[in-house]
């Protein structure tokens, strides 16, 4: 019988906390597009917060990277804007809420996310290539060391690491089905962005789906896709930015959209792997299996962010 260690398990949950962190100001380290290093520490904890800042063209694009634990690929690999729930380049601002926001129309953007690390962390970053050769930037990182996540009032496992699912520029066909993300194991769905454009805006009509585990029934998360970031009719009264929901970039001429969800009060927990799936418009009840599509949907470019915590 293998013995508990008490003393141990209790000095593992009482470690000292403490802040950690770093800021770079008016830095040129992008030069010829090389990955430069903002923050990275040694030990265990949680960041909890990143700014960024740089009026440059290309600066939407910035490649963002964190490497957990001595990772060879970042497992949270991000364009600057699209990891902010932005798409389209949209530079709407001020607005700001607990978890992203955009205080600059081409700085200040900024998030609150939970990223737990074990071992180390290392946080990058790259400039687009049609960015300016060698562009100033400001950054500050904050975290605080031993620290770990929550999640809907509930602190995370231990062993919980923030993972980040991408689809990008992916065409579907009306009706179909398509995977944000399918992962194994235990975990929660954290955050989920999404930006599509179309030749009309009934591909808003998707409902958004979780299947946990092996069930072929779908948990149904939303009655619509708008309605899944709590818009209505269309996203009728435009751009919005709320703590649970926004909607980021709205043009209804072009049949274009980008919104962010976040899971953080209203958590999505499983325990034996979750897919979870969107479509390019939907049948008049939401069946899968019906064929009768409700309005007209058209095909429709999806790129998708679909952030998870995994353990």
């Amino acid at each position: 019988m293998k013995m508990i260690n008490a003393e141990k398990i209790i000095a593992e949950e009482t470690k000292p906390l403490g802040p950690i962190g770093a800021i770079g100001k008016g830095e040129r380290v992008l030069g010829e597009g090389k990955e430069a290093v903002l923050f990275e520490h040694q030990g265990e904890g949680c960041l909890s917060h990143f700014w960024f800042g740089g009026n440059f063209k290309g600066v939407e694009n910035t490649r963002i990277r964190y490497y957990v634990d001595g990772e060879a690929t970042a497992s949270i690999d991000m364009e600057l804007y699209m990891g902010h729930g932005i798409g389209f380049n949209e530079n709407h601002a001020p607005w700001a809420t607990k978890h992203v926001g955009k205080i600059g129309r081409q700085n200040g953007i900024y998030n609150n996310y939970r990223i737990p690390f074990g071992k180390s962390v290392r946080v990058t970053a790259q400039r687009a290539a049609e960015a300016d050769e060698n562009p100033q930037i400001w950054w500050i990182i904050r975290g605080t060391e031993n620290g770990r996540a929550a999640l809907g009032g509930v602190e995370l496992p231990k062993t919980a690491r923030l993972k980040l699912v991408r689809l990008e520029n992916y065409e579907a066909q009306p009706l179909e089905e398509f995977d944000l993300c399918n992962v194994s194991g235990q975990g929660a769905l954290y955050q989920v962005m999404i930006a599509a454009q179309s030749t009309n805006l009934t591909f808003l009509e998707a409902c958004m789906r979780a299947y946990l585990g092996t069930e072929k029934t779908p948990l149904m998360l939303s009655s619509g896709l708008e309605d899944y970031f709590l818009g209505t009719y269309y996203f009728d009264t435009g751009i919005f930015h709320a703590d649970i929901a926004g909607l980021t970039h709205f043009n209804r001429k072009e049949a274009a959209f980008s919104a962010y969800r976040f899971h953080d009060d209203d958590p999505v927990f499983f325990h034996d792997g979750l897919r979870l799936t969107c479509r390019c418009g939907e049948t008049e009840h939401g069946d899968t299996e019906g064929q009768k599509a409700y309005m007209n949907p058209e095909k429709t470019r999806f790129t998708t962010y679909a952030w998870v915590y995994q353990w």
